[in-house]
């Protein structure tokens, strides 16, 4: 084992959060995701100083567990400093899974300029992180590099323009870093940008006199029917009322069948389903139906996982506590909503009966689930370590549990979009 990865292997496992951010095409889809070291306790402002150790880490943690359970399908955007390049360990990534991001700090020398040329003819991708200027040291990198990352936070607004334009004569593609409204991404997109990383499309964009719309209240109600133990016949005629809720139920029942005869009825395939996995599969079906979101868009993406973190956090804490698990979940997916539908969340909520704490949660952000629904944003942020630390300690959970949890959710995720699709 080389020394650097010795050394990053000595870092106590427990010691470390691991997060990723996504990275979108032009078309919304995600193309990638940004691997992100942040040391446990760590103060909220400081940066992790070792670059080396952070990214061997990350190295040692993802070829452990293989990077496909980390990122899925997707790309995965891993920071590297001259060290880590120079170092025999950034081999032990898969170059066909990753892009390594050359850090602001990497001086162009003609001995790192060869290396990167080395590791390109291995079969590795580069880009060049936190651009703010067009240099003569970026041009040393640009004819190397396959990505240029913008950081449009240290750009003033008024000179981004004329930054992209030099950029672009590049020929390489640009990606716009730190996107968080859909009004700098409306920007950033009329400007030509060919990536966007960042929550924009997380963020909530409330549009006046908006209502629910018959199919997704249909949704809603049927939910509202799961949640109150209506009977069994109650739920099918609901079901029946809707003709897309029954045949995107037949489809999900028949995906998932063993080989055999197609399910074609709907009280067959109620019964074969369940209602608990029925009021999953209703929660996720509302990011598929509202404004036609598909099942690969980051947004159902997001508030799957932020399900399946809660409700795995809540399992561990309360293991014989099915119930609370579905309350947990329910937070964690019904949490980006107001986004969904750009309507209040009181608003939505008027819509639908949930439980006391759930609804806390997603108004308040108060109680346990508050507190967990906390957790899962500081995990997408990967900042505040030390806010994630003491919300952690606050519910009981250690920093190895969280990303045990974390890990087994976008497991679940990946598995869940593969089996729908």
């Amino acid at each position: 084992m080389h020394a650097e990865l010795a050394a990053a292997a000595s870092v106590p496992s427990n010691d470390f959060f691991l997060a990723r951010q996504p990275i979108l095409g032009r078309d919304q889809h995600l193309v990638a995701f940004e691997l992100l070291f942040r040391a446990a306790g760590e103060d909220d402002d400081a940066k992790l100083t070792d670059n080396a150790a952070a990214t061997a880490a990350v190295i040692s943690y993802a070829s452990q567990l293989g990077m496909e359970q980390v990122v899925g399908e997707q790309l995965a955007y891993v920071n590297v400093d001259e060290v880590v390049l120079m170092s025999d360990f950034v081999r032990f990534l898969p170059s066909h899974k990753v892009i390594l991001e050359i850090l602001e700090t990497v001086k162009p020398t003609r001995q790192l300029l060869a290396r990167i040329l080395e590791l390109k003819e291995l079969g590795f991708a580069f880009a060049v992180d936190d651009v703010v200027e067009h240099t003569p040291e970026l041009d040393r990198l640009v004819a190397l590099v396959d990505v240029i990352k913008v950081d449009i936070k240290g750009v003033r607004r008024g000179e981004l323009a004329a930054l992209v334009a030099s950029l672009k004569r590049t020929g390489k593609k640009l990606l716009a870093e730190k996107v968080e409204t859909l009004d700098e991404f409306k920007h950033c997109m009329d400007l030509g940008f060919d990536y966007f990383q960042g929550y924009y499309f997380a963020r909530p964009v409330i549009l006046s006199g908006k209502r629910i719309t018959p199919s997704e209240l249909a949704i809603l109600r049927l939910l509202e029917l799961i949640g109150s133990n209506a009977d069994s016949q109650a739920i099918e005629t609901a079901v029946k009322r809707d003709a897309l809720i029954s045949l995107n139920l037949l489809r999900l029942v028949n995906s998932r069948a063993a080989p055999g005869p197609q399910i074609e009825s709907l009280s067959q395939a109620l019964s074969q389903l369940g209602r608990r996995q029925l009021q999953r599969w209703l929660q996720i079906l509302l990011y598929t139906t509202a404004g036609g979101v598909e099942l690969a868009s980051p947004l159902l993406l997001l508030a799957t996982t932020r399900g399946k973190l809660l409700e795995l956090m809540t399992l561990a804490l309360r293991p014989n506590d099915a119930a609370a698990a579905d309350r947990a979940f329910t937070v964690g997916i019904m949490s980006l909503a107001d986004a969904l539908f750009s309507i209040p969340m009181g608003d939505i909520l008027d819509n639908i009966e949930v439980a006391d704490d759930v609804r806390a949660a997603l108004l308040d952000g108060e109680g346990q689930f508050g507190t967990m629904l906390r957790i899962a944003g500081l995990l997408e942020a990967a900042d505040g370590s030390c806010k994630l630390t003491s919300a952690l300690r606050k519910l009981g959970l250690t920093v190895a549990q969280i990303r045990e949890i974390e890990l087994a959710a976008f497991d679940w995720v990946r598995e869940l979009t593969h089996e729908v699709h």
